[in-house]
C-alpha cells in the first residue's frame, strides 16, 4: 500500500513539473505575420468566437485556428495579443474576463 502511495505522489509530482515547464513565457525576434482564415458560421445562437492562438512548438510559434465555444454566464473573451519587450516578442493568450 505504502509503494502504491508512493508511486502516486511521484506521478502527481512528475506531472505537476512537466507541466510548470510547459507555462512560460517565450520570446521570438520578430513577432509571426497574421493568419488569415475565413470564420465559419456559428454552430448555434449565442456562441463566442475565439479568435486563434499562437502555442509554442519546437522552437517556434505555431498558429492554432480559431473556434466557436459556449458563452460563460457574466464574463467576456479577452482576445490573445503579443507582447513586445526587451527580449523580443511574446505571445499572452486570450482568457475569460
Amino acid at each position: 500500500m505504502k509503494t502504491l502511495q508512493k508511486l502516486g505522489i511521484m506521478g502527481v509530482l512528475a506531472g505537476s513539473l512537466f507541466m510548470s515547464a510547459c507555462a512560460g513565457e517565450y520570446y521570438v525576434s520578430s513577432q509571426p505575420a497574421e493568419t488569415v482564415y475565413v470564420r465559419p458560421g456559428a454552430p448555434y445562437s449565442g456562441a463566442v468566437w475565439i479568435d486563434g492562438d499562437w502555442v509554442w512548438s519546437s522552437g517556434v510559434y505555431v498558429h492554432r485556428p480559431g473556434h466557436w465555444a459556449r458563452p460563460r454566464a457574466g464574463r467576456v473573451w479577452v482576445s490573445g495579443n503579443w507582447h513586445h519587450g526587451p527580449r523580443g516578442y511574446a505571445w499572452h493568450r486570450g482568457y475569460w474576463r
